[in-house]
């Protein structure tokens, strides 16, 4: 069987792509780094990927808006690159700034009831202010092909000041919680009904991860690529031992869907 391979895109200020590649290499993937103008100067660079990652960070500084810059990169140059990537199967990943540019792409949305696109955008936390902490959050039953198959409840952490999953739509959240591309979502350590800190930024639903509706485009606001050992966790002398980080299921899930 032929390895997986994994595309992970950085730009100016990611700082969250060499974790990103190991993550997939731990479990099995191949994974080459690539700078977006790159791929804006040689867009088969697609051809033969099974995944693109966008990791996170703050990329162009996140001037103007978290991931508006590289998000405008990708649309104005490689949007027809990606659509028919994703037509032949392949899977994207956004993580923390990769979601706020998949979201600013287009790539990723949640469509209203007659199917057009309803726009979404993640803001600024309902603090107004940087968050950086471990949250829980659950795996719901989805249509992402990516989402774990052997965890319900995940800790991992957030760092970011625009994470509020926000529509125009007032139904936005709903729907996408009918239509199961809410992949995760902010909950306590018990699983119930979380309010700040639990759920960081306000997020509407509590929807910390979205799917689109293929299921193969997945964006999500916590870092599992900085959950991948059980001593990424703070607390993890505290606590029974265990053999990895809850974020490692993740990944081991992206990349038993490429194969």
């Amino acid at each position: 069987m032929a390895e997986p391979r994994v595309l992970v895109l950085r730009a100016a200020g990611t700082n969250c792509d060499a974790e990103t590649a190991h993550a997939f290499v731990a479990h099995g993937a191949s994974a080459q780094t690539v700078h977006v103008n790159r791929l804006l100067a040689t867009p088969t660079l697609l051809d033969g990927v099974g995944l693109v990652a966008i990791p996170g960070g703050f990329s162009y500084g996140d001037d103007i808006a978290a991931g508006k810059v590289f998000a405008a990169e990708i649309s104005n140059t490689l949007g027809d690159h990606f659509r028919k990537f994703i037509a032949r199967g392949g899977l994207v990943l956004g993580i923390c700034n990769g979601f706020q540019v998949l979201v600013k792409t287009g790539l990723l949305s949640v469509p209203d009831d007659n199917g057009a696109a309803s726009p979404i955008t993640l803001h600024w936390n309902d603090t107004h202010r940087y968050e950086a902490r471990w949250v829980h959050v659950s795996v719901d039953a989805s249509l992402c092909v990516m989402a774990p198959k052997d965890k319900r409840l995940l800790e991992l952490p957030v760092a970011h000041g625009e994470g509020k999953l926000i529509g125009t739509d007032p139904n936005m959240a709903a729907r996408a919680l009918t239509r199961h591309q809410a992949v995760f979502r902010y909950v306590n350590a018990d699983g119930s009904e979380p309010e700040w800190p639990a759920n960081p930024n306000g997020s509407q639903g509590h929807i910390a991860g979205l799917c689109d509706s293929t299921g193969q485009v997945l964006g999500l606001m916590p870092h599992p690529e900085r959950a991948m050992f059980p001593w990424h966790h703070p607390a993890w002398t505290r606590e029974p031992q265990r053999s990895e980080g809850d974020g490692a299921s993740l990944f081991r899930a992206a990349v038993a869907a490429m194969r």
